[in-house]
């Protein structure tokens, strides 16, 4: 058993990892990219460094510094999470569970720019197969979306509903796509219906008639997760305590998925804040078993 999966692997999952390791904790951060920080040219302003430092070098870094002292990092894509007591991580590549989970993936910014999306959200629109599929038992829906993402929120919802398209608005389709759902790759030009979702429109004049609609845009983000095990999100940030933690017992939450101040050094505090909570956390859960 994992004592602590770290989701992200920037500054906040990395401050979070080594403060982790440090309190004696088994501890896996699983990260799918270096994130934005990566395209920072030069940084200027975090304490520390005489010269300019870009951003890949800072994460570079990072992840060395945390390898070092016996953390387990593996790259690969988080497209799913469950709660049953523990906290099950599932990825492209397989599933971990652990007794305690730390959400450090930054801002989630994959909401497509389609006409009529954002007036239908919670009218057919979701962002959580896992969460709403239930309601659109026997029905006829939707996922937009091209990668892993999308074809793991299509696979939970084909037991449940009556069919699954995938649409990728005009994206390639870049994953194995589960029997028995269609793909349509042309660009969706609007959203319709008349209080409710009822129809997608394609730029090649189709219609595809739909009861709901889920967004799987990419990888899932930090609210796309926190939602599947019921954390309390505002927006696009998750809701935590002075502790880093959520109300979903032993799942934390570090850096600009928690919003307040977009900057490393806020991050690596979050992160450390998190690591050093989750060590008392696993410690009490240990002692009880």
């Amino acid at each position: 058993m994992i004592d602590v999966i770290i989701i992200g692997n920037g500054p906040a999952g990395i401050s979070a990892a080594l403060y982790a390791r440090r309190g004696g904790l088994r501890t896996l951060v699983i990260g799918r990219d270096n994130g934005s920080l990566a395209k920072a040219d030069k940084i200027e302003n975090y304490f520390g460094f005489a010269q300019p430092v870009s951003g890949e070098e800072l994460i570079n870094d990072g992840i060395v510094s945390a390898k070092r002292l016996g953390v387990d990092v593996i790259t690969d894509e988080v497209i799913g999470m469950q709660y049953n007591g523990n906290i099950i991580i599932k990825t492209q590549q397989g599933q971990y569970e652990a007794l305690s989970a730390i959400i450090a993936t930054g801002i989630t910014r994959n909401a497509p720019k389609i006409k009529g999306l954002a007036q239908f959200e919670g009218k057919g629109v979701s962002y959580c197969a896992v969460c709403d599929g239930f309601f659109y038992r026997g029905k006829d829906v939707c996922v937009i979306g091209e990668g892993s993402y999308a074809a793991h929120e299509a696979a939970e919802l084909l037991p449940i509903v009556n069919t699954v398209t995938i649409a990728t608005n005009g994206a390639d389709i870049s994953a194995y796509v589960p029997d028995g759902v269609k793909v349509i790759t042309e660009k969706i030009t609007e959203v319709k219906g008349a209080g409710l979702v009822e129809s997608i429109e394609f730029e090649n004049g189709e219609t595809l008639n739909v009861s709901g609609i889920f967004i799987a845009v990419g990888a899932a983000g930090s609210t796309d997760l926190a939602k599947k095990v019921g954390a309390q999100i505002d927006g696009n940030k998750i809701i935590v305590d002075d502790n880093m933690a959520t109300n979903v017992p032993g799942l934390y939450a570090a850096g600009d998925c928690t919003a307040g101040m977009l900057q490393i050094s806020k991050a690596v505090y979050d992160g450390a804040k998190a690591g050093t909570e989750v060590i008392k956390y696993v410690r009490k859960q240990k002692a009880t078993k």
